[in-house]
């Protein structure tokens, strides 16, 4: 069985001193860094939001970051505005080794956001992701990165219901955990036949 590790958004954005920090985001660079050798493929995925992405409350007159409003594809949380193209915000931490096999940059559309690695958020729009596993032939995935409640979750619930064996290590994840969403994800993650690695 070919086993490829996902390495999901490992941003400057999400870190210390980001736009979006996720409380010790910086800590997952060493444990990632570290397990990258023991897999067949190692996919990066990177958040890039064009300027005035919907999901940015700056797009609401009047709501403030991590109110929610209804999109078309349903209840979306507004944060800042966070890894926009091109910025220092959306480059890859400085010490993640980068130098996997594909990068997939999610989240392009301005009118939609997008958590999984696999889909947007309207749960039909492909990012190509399970395509290029398919090819190569992998069917075991491990996840790891930032954030463990939120892009982890999501990619890992689709890549179960996609059929792969998903594991992802808490230990080289971090959480925002906004009002309860850690233990809701975790739980979630569970019921889909995720494997929890602590």
């Amino acid at each position: 069985m070919f086993q490829a590790l996902i390495v999901v958004d490992v941003q400057n954005d999400f870190c210390p001193g980001g736009a979006l920090a996720v409380p010790g985001g910086d800590k997952v660079v060493a444990p990632i860094n570290a397990m990258m050798d023991r897999f067949d493929a190692v996919i990066l995925t990177q958040d890039w939001h064009p300027a005035g992405h919907s999901s940015f409350a700056s797009s609401h007159p009047g709501k403030d970051p991590f109110e929610t409003t209804e999109m078309t594809y349903g209840t979306q949380v507004l944060w800042p505005d966070h890894c926009v193209q091109g910025t220092e915000g959306a480059a890859f931490r400085q010490d993640l080794h980068t130098d996997g096999d594909l990068i997939i940059r999610k989240g392009f559309r301005p009118g939609i956001d997008s958590y999984s690695g696999f889909f947007e958020n309207d749960q039909s729009t492909s990012t190509g992701l399970e395509g290029y596993l398919r090819s190569r032939g992998i069917t075991g995935l491990t996840l790891a990165g930032l954030a463990t409640d939120f892009c982890v979750a999501f990619t890992a619930l689709d890549a179960a219901r996609l059929g792969f064996d998903v594991t992802v290590d808490l230990a080289a994840c971090r959480a925002i955990d906004l009002n309860g969403s850690l233990q809701a994800a975790l739980k979630e993650m569970a019921s889909e036949g995720v494997n929890l690695q602590s």
